[in-house]
């Protein structure tokens, strides 16, 4: 069975931890990789919330527009 999608929220939240263990430099080179990938896999679910997000704002001033027209 496939994992649900995360919500915008708990992928951000997740890449935030990432982000911060990468930083601090505490942890070895492979967990390091293994860490960057899911970064990577988190960022483009962000990134799909985000352009998501965008395209109904768009839809919604499109609507407007063509309502005042």
């Amino acid at each position: 069975m496939a994992k649900p999608e995360l919500s915008y929220e708990e992928a951000r939240e997740q890449l935030v931890e990432i982000v911060r263990k990468l930083e601090a430099g505490s942890v070895p080179l492979s967990e390091s990789m293994a860490l960057w990938e899911r970064g990577e896999e988190l960022a483009t679910i962000c990134q799909k919330w985000l352009d998501g997000a965008k395209a109904k704002i768009d839809a919604a001033r499109a609507q407007a527009s063509g309502d005042k027209a």
